[in-house]
Order: C-alpha cells, then structure tokens, then sequence
C-alpha cells in the first residue's frame, strides 16, 4: 500500500488491544451471552460483546476520518456508513465466530479488510486477530502475508491421505449442510476441522495448516474478505464458487457465494465440489 496511505494496520492492531481487553473483562459465559435485544445489519441478534466490540473498532475509524481518511465501512452490525467514501472500502467483523466467544470456545477474531473497490479482487490490506491462540494473520497486497510479524512461506503445498486432502477445514457447519454435502466431501477429505469462525478456516489454509477449507453455504464478506488477502498472499488459491471470476464476489452484507480455499489448484478444484446448495 502507498506509504501515505492511512495507517491501517496501527488501527486494527489497537482495535485488536481494545477487543482484548474488553473481552477479558467479560470472561464468563453469563456475561457474553447476554443479547441487546436488536439484530445487526447482518441479521444475527446481537450480542452485547458485539455492540461493544463494533464500538472499539468504529472508535479508531473515527479517528482515521478525522486524520484525513475517506472511506465507506460495511460492518456486520452497522451496516454501511459513508466516510466521505472515495471509493475505499473497509469491511469489518468485529468479532468472526462470536458465537465461540460467548461460549468459551478459543476461536474467534476480529477481521478488518480495506478495499480500493468493491469487490473480493480489489482487497488490498487484510488482518485477522485471533483471540485464542493469540495470532496476528497480515497481509498487504503483492507483499506476502505474515504470522505474528513472521512472513508465511508460499511454496508449502498441500498433504494427501490415499489421494484426498489430509486435513480440511469446514466452516457453517449447520448439521443439515454437512449432511447434504457429506458424500462429496469424504471423497475429498481424510479428516475434517470445523472451528467455527471462517476468517480464522481461511487463515488455517494461509498458514498450511489446513490443506484446504469451504464453507457449505454462501458467505458473507464480512467473514472472508480479510482472510481471503492473506491466503493468496501465502500461496493459497481461493474462489468464491458462485462466479466465473472467482473473486468477484461484492464487498456488500448479502451472503452471495460458498467460499472455498485450498493450498494447490488441484485441492481448490476438488474442494469446489463440496457445497451441496448456493442457497442460505
């Protein structure tokens, strides 16, 4: 990214701060689970911990306005607000897989995407921090992608179990989707993982972790668009399998597209097979 550019990455990283100590000062399942009464932009009813955490990120959007920065964010729970948008977008989950932290779960992460246009193609700055393991996932656009400040390496393939895919991650695992793409994705898979934030799935993939992962219905880009940066930076290949250009899919709050990534065009190509329906 330009130089000059506003200074993205120190924004998510004191989001990220914040959200960390908010959460900690809400440790208890009793605490986390308790509800506004109100659903977000995204249709999902909101936590209190998701207000507050939306809160902590818009907080240092403000301040990069105030400092000169034009943008539109599309936020899970907000929605779409204009920044004097000049064609930049941010897209922003302010924390994938809350229903992991309101029960205690380790996965779940905060995930910031900046856009100079509105679709997957376009996103040029991803992070992803996930509170569990405490994993800072970065990437800027023709620079790599980098793990706790460690750049990932991009020539790691992938590993195979009698011909299928050793370890594959699957995310909205509502058991009616798993049952409906199961006999595809036994073909394809030796052992599944299912840790239930999608931002995090995809950064298993960047990090080689996850020979591949897909997500068994449409996808929102609040969940990906971060995620999907970082694991192309990493040598991954990705594609939202609703669209002949595997990338075009918008920057918006629909759910338009399963996602699916893999660390070889092979495993990208076996995988897109998975979902059994397009439809949420």
């Amino acid at each position: 990214m330009d130089p000059s550019s506003p200074d993205w990455l120190g924004a998510s990283r004191r989001a990220a701060a914040g959200l960390r100590t908010m959460l900690a000062e809400h440790p208890t399942i009793a605490e986390r689970v308790r509800e506004t009464g109100t659903r977000g932009e995204g249709g999902d009813r909101t936590l209190e911990i998701d207000a507050a955490a939306e809160e902590i990120v818009f907080r240092e959007l403000d301040a990069l306005h105030s400092a000169g920065a034009r943008f539109t964010a599309v936020s899970e729970e907000r929605g779409v607000i204009d920044f004097g948008g000049d064609g930049t977008v941010v897209v922003v989950d302010p924390i994938d897989g809350s229903l992991n932290a309101k029960r205690g779960l380790p996965h779940h992460a905060v995930s910031i995407a900046v856009a100079e246009g509105p679709t997957m193609a376009d996103v040029v700055f991803g992070f992803v921090q996930d509170f569990g393991p405490d994993e800072e996932w970065v990437a800027h656009r023709g620079h790599g992608a980098r793990l706790n400040g460690m750049p990932l390496d991009g020539t790691l393939g992938e590993r195979r179990v009698k011909g299928r895919l050793e370890v594959v991650g699957v995310e909205s695992a509502d058991p009616r989707w798993v049952v409906a793409s199961a006999d595809t994705l036994a073909g394809v898979a030796h052992r599944i993982r299912a840790i239930g934030t999608m931002a995090s799935a995809i950064c298993q993939v960047a990090g080689a972790r996850f020979d591949g992962m897909v997500s068994l219905r449409n996808c929102r880009a609040v969940d990906a668009a971060a995620a999907q940066l970082i694991a192309r930076e990493a040598g991954a290949h990705v594609a939202f399998i609703a669209y002949d250009d595997p990338l075009a899919a918008p920057l918006d709050l629909e759910p338009h597209s399963p996602v699916v990534a893999a660390r070889t065009a092979q495993g990208l190509a076996e995988l897109t097979r998975v979902p059994a329906t397009m439809k949420t």
